[in-house]
């Protein structure tokens, strides 16, 4: 009998430990509901609903297939060995299966599991699944993890053209077993379930994963490259949460759109040559966080960095939280976070740099609230882009360059459409005033709106000076 132990992985088709699992002989599966773990990571609320929402959908995929789903319950981790080890003697496990985690708690884990394991005389089987290239494959000249994305994108391009990942066919239907599944959790302890408009907003299941890729691909991939920093259209997949809890693969993703850029990586249409890099970026910062421990300990991947003279603000960054810092793009940004739990990717960046620098309050504050309510919070992709915005992380903004809120508004807001969503207290407010409302003398007060809880002028060069006034800025070791 095999163990197919399900993680961030919640998906029949192209599922490779599933596959494997299945293709050795009878299969059970197993889930394990770890809420101190979770919450110890910062996951959000509507993320662990997400997760056992897909939990569900996926039970009933399994069932018709008469692979039984099991329960096991633990608190930490560091439970899990001891709870597979039981479970294995009580079925007479062979082996167990798992597709890789990255970051140091999941190896550690996983390290642990292992070892309780072979003690029992069971196998241990990891295999490659929510990443194209196995950490430690693609590597510089020198056999060193790549810091720069540029750098590491081109080899990622160049291998693909030699190998493509191919699509791992769905399990068959198996000979029913006399093991029953277990009654699934809808909730657990310490994680209030989001209100039922967020849940309209992210259906669970593989179809509903299936059907935003095709969507995308048909409709919007052509125009992904000019339309994506634009947050009031439809100009991006919708797809995150779905890739961090595994109910859609990269390879998945990179099929569809190399089959709709006629099998081109670099070349053909733009918009998808575009959203494949950022395919790209998720693998990139996986591949950081294997290749340098430090950033899954909060540390800043520039270890100079960590001497930032950072400010220690409470009201102001509680004003950043409750999206009332008096600048519409920033708290329209916060609330589309606060009420959906998700948030346009061009805002995380405008957002991000305001907190590290307008305000200058550390990075790991404002990377921790949005673990804490992000529906596709990732570690990897949370702590690079902070980190990047921050000018503290790998391949990172230049510590001089600093978004001006205002500008990014205009630009790329220009209508106040996404301003007037969010904030419908600036409704009756022109195109030029709805970005800075408050700040002309004619208009302070005409709107239920607070003022700026900054100069920008001002805290950007404060910013500057904090980060010149750095021992030095040399490359991270």
């Amino acid at each position: 009998m095999q163990l197919i132990w399900l993680r961030s992985d919640l998906r029949l088709h192209d599922n490779t430990a599933l596959a494997a699992a299945a293709a050795r002989g009878p299969c059970v599966a197993v889930y394990l509901p770890s809420p101190k773990q979770w919450a110890a990571h910062d996951d959000a609320p509507c993320k662990i609903d997400f997760w056992l929402r897909n939990l569900a959908t996926l039970s009933t995929a399994l069932a018709e297939l008469n692979i039984p789903l099991l329960i096991r319950n633990t608190e930490y981790w560091n439970q899990a060995p001891q709870v597979l080890v039981t479970l294995c003697r009580e079925l007479g496990i062979g082996a167990v299966h798992v597709n890789e985690e990255y970051g140091l708690n999941e190896t550690r884990r996983d390290a642990d599991v292992a070892r309780a394991l072979k003690d029992e005389g069971v196998e241990f089987r990891s295999h490659l699944d929510q990443l194209l290239f196995k950490p430690g494959s693609v590597l510089t000249k020198t056999g060193s993890y790549f810091k720069v994305f540029s750098q590491f994108r081109k080899v990622c391009y160049s291998r693909l053209h030699f190998s493509l990942p191919s699509l791992v066919p769905a399990p068959v239907r198996q000979a029913p077993t006399a093991i029953a599944s277990d009654p699934l959790p809808t909730q657990v302890e310490g994680f209030n379930p989001p209100n039922a408009d967020l849940r309209d907003l992210w259906p669970a299941g593989e179809s509903e994963a299936r059907r935003r890729l095709e969507s995308f691909v048909e409709q919007h991939i052509d125009y992904y490259q000019s339309e994506r920093d634009f947050p009031a259209r439809p100009g991006t997949s919708q797809l995150s949460a779905y890739l961090v809890a595994g109910v859609v693969s990269p390879r998945q993703c990179l099929h569809a759109a190399l089959q709709a850029n006629q099998g081109e990586f670099e070349s053909g249409n733009v918009g998808t040559v575009t959203w494949i890099n950022e395919l790209l970026w998720r693998e990139f910062y996986k591949h950081v966080l294997v290749g340098f421990p430090r950033v899954s300990r909060h540390c800043a991947f520039r270890p100079e960095t960590e001497a930032l003279a950072w400010r220690n603000d409470p009201q102001a960054l509680a004003a950043w939280k409750e999206a009332r810092t008096g600048l519409p793009i920033i708290d329209a940004a916060m609330r589309q976070l606060l009420e959906t739990g998700w948030m346009h990717n061009r805002l995380r960046m405008v957002v991000a740099m305001f907190l590290t620098k307008n305000l200058l309050i550390d990075w790991r504050e404002g990377e921790r609230f949005f673990m804490q309510h992000l529906i596709d919070g990732d570690l990897a992709a949370n702590n690079g882009g902070w980190q990047w915005s921050a000018s503290t992380g790998t391949d990172s903004a230049p510590w001089f360059r600093i978004f001006n809120p205002l500008s990014q508004s205009e630009k790329f807001d220009r209508e106040g459409l996404f301003i007037k969503r969010w904030l419908p207290e600036l409704n009756d407010l022109d195109k030029p005033d709805v970005h800075s409302p408050n700040t002309r003398g004619d208009l302070f007060g005409a709107v239920d709106y607070p003022a700026p809880i900054v100069d920008l002028s001002q805290s950007r060069a404060r910013a500057l000076a904090a980060f010149r006034n750095l021992p030095s800025r040399q490359d991270a070791g």
